[in-house]
């Protein structure tokens, strides 16, 4: 086949795997099905097993695809992710991102040895299906719109933003370890304390650095601002991978720095990395359904589900509980935490290294890892919403406005834009604008009321439902939002 025509056919094919994805993900809602659940599926029938006979097998290519979405994927992630949001949280996830990684790996790979798998396979399959995954939890919690009661929802998303690095110490290290037939030595820990430290401060320098950077250019175009914050993505990873560290906690960190600054663009930075982030976890759950073999996964089936509700029901809880001791945590946040910790795309990939390296018996491991990730996006993933109610942890959100409006400057702004939602409890809710107590520098710009755009003149009457956006000087803006309430992201 001539090659302009190959290539549109392969473009033209991955449009209709893409198209299909997202389309089939609206019907998430309804179905109670997280979404990531969906994308697999579709590549699982789009493959060499399903409707589509599409031939994949490159898991060299799905290893490195798969890791730069991860690294697209937990950028979009710290740049949501707020600091003030660390207080009260940073601890237990940092505690369950490291002591909850190690403790889950053993329990899985013994487990995993129980059931039939020689020690090294085990070990290993301990230390892929160790860590839960962001892009699932990401999209449970935040595209499923479920909203959380206290610090349990912040503790889940730090926690798997910031366990992937133990997961791919522990992966990476055994598998060698299998590869040249030695047990790994007490050096493990020295290099997960190594990797972790300069991860953690290489991303806080480059994230430093990179706000800097992104205060003080001035871009002829808002467009180049997404341009310059990959850049700065790539970087994140890149830099302290090659220094011996771990470039996916870099990037998290990295993000959460970049985030936390006054930069121009801010918002519509957000917005683009949150589709960035949507179209690489489309693509990369399409790539893994593709790489599966349906007829081999579930020839691990009764194998797969027994490890996985063992590491669903017994270890995760066992391990989440010891964690969480000394953090005061009710027995209905530790239910929780322990059942939202989701398997997704991360093990998946880590489970592509095994079969890289040449490790005897690793395709086994993979096609039981992916039957594990099917089994806790299925079971856990379906049913976080309706478990946070069950438990009295969901907590009412706000109901998103029906258009998003954006201010856009490429500039930095001595004012603040902020947005707020008037709730019938508000105490502006039915008064004028003309009667607000207004400090001197702010003022209200416009009323969004459902789909219409209200002029904000005196007489216009604030009710509830709308949103309202209002400038203000930063000496100011205390002020208004003690006034106004709690502000939307704008």
């Amino acid at each position: 086949m001539h090659e302009p025509l190959a290539t549109a056919l392969l473009l033209a094919a991955a449009g209709v795997l893409l198209a299909a994805g997202v389309l089939v993900s609206r019907t998430s809602g309804r179905l109670g099905v997280p979404a990531a659940l969906l994308f697999l599926a579709v590549g699982m029938l789009a493959g060499a097993d399903g409707l589509g006979g599409i031939h994949f097998g490159d898991y060299a290519l799905t290893f490195r695809l798969g890791t730069v979405a991860l690294v697209l994927i937990l950028f979009d992630g710290g740049l949501n992710t707020p600091l003030s949001s660390l207080r009260g949280a940073l601890a237990p996830a940092a505690v369950l991102a490291t002591l909850g990684v190690l403790g889950t790996a053993a329990l899985s790979a013994l487990a995993a040895f129980l059931v039939g798998l020689p020690l090294p396979l085990a070990m290993i399959f301990g230390a892929v299906v160790s860590s839960t995954d962001a892009a699932a939890v990401f999209s449970v919690l935040r595209g499923g719109g479920v909203s959380l009661r206290g610090r349990v929802g912040r503790v889940l998303e730090l926690e798997s933003g910031l366990n992937d690095p133990m997961a791919v110490i522990l992966t990476l290290s055994l598998t060698a370890a299998a590869a040249h037939g030695e047990p790994p030595g007490w050096g493990l820990a020295l290099e997960v304390l190594g990797q972790l430290t300069v991860g953690a401060l290489g991303g806080a320098a480059i994230g430093w650095a990179g706000r800097l950077v992104m205060t003080r250019a001035r871009l002829s175009a808002a467009g180049l601002y997404p341009v310059l914050s990959l850049a700065l993505a790539m970087l994140a990873f890149g830099v302290p991978s090659l220094l011996a560290g771990s470039g996916f906690l870099a990037v998290y960190v990295a993000a959460m720095v970049i985030g936390a600054g006054k930069i121009p663009y801010l918002p519509g930075l957000r917005r683009v990395h949150d589709a960035i982030a949507w179209f690489s976890q489309v693509g990369m759950f399409l790539l893994l359904g593709l790489l599966a073999f349906p007829t081999r996964v579930m020839g691990q089936a009764w194998t797969g589900l027994l490890v996985g509700l063992l590491l669903a029901v017994v270890g995760r809880p066992a391990v989440v509980a010891a964690c969480l001791l000394p953090f005061g945590f009710t027995w209905r946040e530790v239910l929780f935490i322990a059942w939202v910790g989701l398997r997704g795309a991360v093990p998946i990939i880590l489970a592509c290294f095994p079969v890289l390296r040449g490790v005897a018996g690793a395709t086994g491991v993979f096609d039981l890892v992916f039957f594990v990730v099917l089994v806790s996006t299925a079971l856990q993933g379906g049913s976080a919403r309706w478990l946070a109610r069950r438990l009295g942890l969901e907590e009412p959100a706000a109901p998103a406005p029906r258009a998003v409006l954006e201010l856009v400057s490429t500039q930095p702004l001595s004012g603040e834009m902020m947005v707020f939602r008037i709730a019938p409890a508000s105490a502006v809710a039915g008064a004028r604008i003309s009667d607000l107590p207004l400090p001197p520098d702010a003022a209200v710009m416009l009323v969004l009321r459902g789909r219409q755009l209200v002029p904000a003149r005196g007489r216009t009457e604030l009710t509830p439902g709308d949103h309202v956006y209002v400038s203000a000087s930063p000496a100011d803006a205390a002020l208004v939002r003690l006034l106004f309430g709690q502000a939307e992201e704008a």
